[in-house]
């Protein structure tokens, strides 16, 4: 349901941006919905390892269709933003938790495998999600891409009511730790809400919210070495391997995010596909994902970790480097050629991560550090979606003015994505917008190989000796 959810959105998103006049801020479409959830996640983690996984699951699949309900009946970029922020908050249950209980039901030997066949269900919603938004957002309305998670939620309640067996687990009677949740949600909050606020321009707000987030993390350690029961051990954080897992699970991720956003804007923008046309780009690379995970755990059984990991990353280098310098007419067919290595290596470093994330720590502690390793991805995606809008905006505006005397404006960018809407635009100045947008997107893809060598540069310190 959630992998569905997000290549039907990146589909749709140039069509909603259009039609609702809001380039400018559309990155809080995907910004609210990581940051809620983000916010959840390891509260969610934490209940799940006290009441048990069925319960906390169930709930946040009810939260995220109520979310995914309204959504669909948005009639404005506000209202939008509001309530994927509530199926954000329903969101932050449904990976986490559906991690943990993989790793319940399997033996580390044979859970790379399991998540293996767990990602053949984003493989099928890569091309059952652009197929279905670009059919929607051409015959229907953008409305409806929301309102698919409806059914599909009530059917995955009913198997889960009914299939998912869990020993009745005996209520932890430790206080729950309410003032390090507060402590943690106002860290999360202001962490986030800061990088965002950076993508519209550096001011006071900024500075406020990363003030913020400074004392949050001083009162939240101060709490959680006094907590009978904390929200996040802090020994997890002694684990040398456990945080540089989930410092590059985070670059990873945050890299991740430019590609699914910003695909589909250049295959609809720059080369003029339709909608359906410019999501399935991304197709090859979640399908080839679910083989990439089967590699990774080929891999993870032969070598240390930091020699698995290395090998991973390579191929998600290689897809790097060409977005970051792939040319303005770079033929569509070759994107679906660099989407698939990109798959590979997505695949096979995710799973790497993610078992290495569990195995690290002790088994007491699997929800809470696999909820923080899903956390520790969200907030990868958060920040990048929030610094690749500063860097998008920035080169826009840039280029704006540098084409100022031909008479283009901000609002024929947003006709420009919108394959609806494109036709209207001068033809005249149509090459010359998409010149502008292909630089934009050229400025994002240099800072994703930043993210990348950065990657590689922390899995350098990894212990050599820690296996998988």
């Amino acid at each position: 349901m959630t992998a569905v959810e997000g290549t039907i959105v990146s589909t749709a998103m140039p069509t909603i941006v259009g039609s609702l006049k809001g380039i400018s801020i559309m990155n809080w479409v995907f910004s609210i919905y990581l940051l809620t959830n983000a916010m959840m996640t390891p509260i969610y983690g934490k209940l799940a390892d006290k009441i048990g996984r069925k319960p906390i699951y169930l709930v946040g699949i009810l939260i995220f269709m109520i979310g995914s309900a309204l959504s669909g009946m948005s009639q404005n970029m506000i209202q939008l933003i509001i309530f994927r922020a509530i199926q954000g908050i329903g969101a932050g249950s449904i990976v986490p938790v559906s991690l943990t209980i993989i790793a319940d039901i399997y033996p580390v030997e044979k859970r790379a495998s399991i998540l293996g066949l767990n990602s053949a269900a984003w493989g099928i919603a890569s091309i059952v999600g652009p197929l279905a938004g670009g059919f929607i957002v051409d015959a229907l309305s953008w409305h409806w891409i929301f309102l698919i998670n409806v059914p599909i939620g009530i059917v995955l309640m009913i198997l889960v009511w009914i299939y998912l067996i869990e020993e009745k687990r005996e209520v932890e009677k430790a206080p729950v730790d309410y003032l390090g949740s507060f402590c943690l949600v106002i860290i999360l909050l202001s962490l986030l809400y800061g990088f965002q606020t950076l993508s519209e321009g550096f001011s006071i707000t900024t500075i406020i919210s990363f003030g913020l987030f400074i004392l949050g993390l001083i009162a939240f350690v101060k709490v959680e070495k006094k907590a009978v029961d904390p929200i996040i051990t802090l020994d997890l954080f002694k684990n040398k391997t456990y945080v540089i897992v989930n410092l590059v699970a985070a670059l990873i991720s945050g890299f991740l995010m430019g590609v699914e956003v910003y695909i589909p804007m250049w295959m609809q923008g720059v080369l003029g596909k339709s909608a359906a046309l410019g999501g399935i780009v991304l197709a090859p690379m979640s399908v080839i994902w679910m083989f990439g995970s089967f590699a990774g755990g080929r891999v993870m059984q032969k070598w240390s970790a930091k020699k698995a990991i290395f090998v991973s990353m390579l191929p998600i280098l290689v897809g790097a480097l060409f977005l970051g310098f792939a040319q303005l007419e770079t033929a569509y067919s070759i994107f679906f050629i660099f989407s698939a290595i990109l798959g590979v290596g997505f695949g096979m470093t995710m799973t790497i991560l993610t078992v290495l994330a569990q195995t690290s720590v002790d088994e007491e502690h699997t929800g809470v550090a696999t909820s923080f390793f899903t956390l520790s991805r969200t907030i990868g995606q958060t920040i990048m979606i929030s610094v690749f809008g500063l860097v998008l905006n920035a080169s826009m505006n840039q280029g704006l003015a540098d084409k100022k005397e031909l008479g283009v404006t901000k609002n024929m960018m947003n006709q420009l994505i919108n394959p609806h809407t494109v036709s209207d635009l001068p033809k005249h100045l149509v090459s010359d917008l998409r010149e502008i947008l292909y630089n934009n997107l050229h400025q994002v893809y240099i800072v994703g190989i930043v993210l990348m060598v950065l990657a590689f540069i922390l899995n350098y310190f990894q212990d050599n000796k820690e296996g998988l």
